[in-house]
């Protein structure tokens, strides 16, 4: 295994009832993570070095059984992190059970016209306060953009400012067959996307790291440059056991193979190439900042 990977993205249920429309997910099933298939995996992640984890979906929160994944990574010797999309009481209430256990929750929201695109309805708003009813040392909005005006911006900004909590932009990627569908083209996409991007930075300090994402993916997007080969730093567990070097990865092992088997897979290079969805989900850090 690469050095450099030290975490784990791992899925805790192969279905999501939000359902967005511009869902960059990499699968697509029913049924939730068993403890037996997580027990195994956690094991061997961590000999394989993995320090930290991070939940995600479907949902979390819907997992019947949050709260013994948290305690088992922990007890594996492991950070453990979350993204969700939690908003009503029950899932807020269950996120705020496990929260002080983890190192890090970071709660989905979407512009108005993501909104509208993807036919949610996870206002940063209701981000926001999800982020306010939990007890965790790190907390991050992540907000899924398209159709930004500088008063939606401003708005945003306003909702975050002197709360601790850090944002991360994501623009929304549209699919050849949706960009069709909507009367548009990837230019016409690209430009939208500066439009959102010079909204957003009259309210945020966007950092270099992150325009220079935006770039790669106009590229990618583009087909000016050649997609280059996987280097993420984070490795991907499906609900079903799947170990890949990157969620959308054509390879992997399951964690019930042989220790050799799993273990040669992670020595091994990843053959995977980046395209502009997985680009999106496993960006570096440090790309990520953006500051009202």
């Amino acid at each position: 295994m690469s050095a450099s990977a030290r975490t784990a993205l791992v899925s805790t249920a192969g279905h999501c009832e939000v359902a967005c429309g511009f869902c960059f997910r990499a699968d697509r099933a029913r049924g939730f993570l068993t403890t037996a298939t997580y027990t195994r995996a956690l094991s061997r992640l961590k000999e394989a070095g993995v320090e930290g984890v991070c939940l995600t979906g479907g949902e979390p929160t819907h997992h019947p059984a949050l709260r013994k994944l948290v305690r088992l990574a922990l007890q594996f010797g492991m950070t453990v992190s979350m993204v969700t999309s939690a908003r009503s009481e029950s899932e807020v209430s269950t996120l705020a059970e496990v929260g002080h256990l983890l190192t890090n929750v970071t709660v989905s929201a979407d512009s108005q016209g993501a909104m509208t695109l993807g036919r949610t309805t996870r206002t940063a708003a209701s981000a926001v306060a999800t982020l306010d009813a939990v007890d965790t040392p790190s907390k991050v909005l992540h907000l899924t953009y398209w159709d930004v005006d500088g008063e939606e911006a401003a708005q945003v900004a306003d909702l975050v400012a002197g709360t601790g909590i850090d944002v991360q932009l994501s623009p929304v990627l549209l699919s050849e067959g949706a960009l069709r569908r909507d009367s548009r083209s990837i230019r016409d996409s690209l430009m939208q996307r500066a439009r959102d991007t010079a909204a957003l930075g009259q309210h945020f300090r966007l950092s270099n790291g992150y325009r220079s994402y935006l770039d790669d993916l106009r590229q990618l997007q583009l087909s000016e440059k050649e997609s280059h080969p996987c280097r993420s730093a984070t490795l991907y567990v499906s609900a079903d056991g799947g170990v890949r070097h990157c969620p959308y990865g054509a390879s992997e092992v399951s964690v019930h193979a042989p220790r050799t088997e799993i273990r040669a897979f992670l020595d091994g290079p990843a053959t995977d190439r980046v395209v502009p969805d997985c680009a999106a989900i496993c960006r570096p850090a440090s790309r990520d900042c953006a500051t009202a």
